[in-house]
């Protein structure tokens, strides 16, 4: 994962690179309940779902591939489409 440094700006790879973890904070309820809404629609094209949670305009992302044990190319990807809506 070292290698997706790079394209994985604002998002932190924790636990011996077993997750990815981002924060964002919107203006609004409303803004970040409709970037779920977009994030949901990546997620389901793509076949791979977050862990995520949501508190008035914040929502916290953790993508992990759960049956591999850790990070794979899909979690990198989800993550380059999902810091692409903001």
């Amino acid at each position: 994962m070292e290698t997706a440094r790079p394209a994985l700006a604002g998002w932190t790879i924790e636990t011996g690179a077993s997750k990815l973890t981002r924060s964002f904070k919107f203006e609004s309820f409303t803004q970040a309940f409709g970037f779920m809404a977009q994030v949901a629609l990546l997620a389901e094209k793509a076949g791979h779902h977050p862990d995520w949670s949501n508190s008035y305009n914040k929502v916290e992302i953790t993508l992990s591939t759960h049956d591999a044990g850790g990070l794979t190319q899909k979690d990198v990807d989800l993550a380059q489409k999902i810091s692409a809506l903001v």
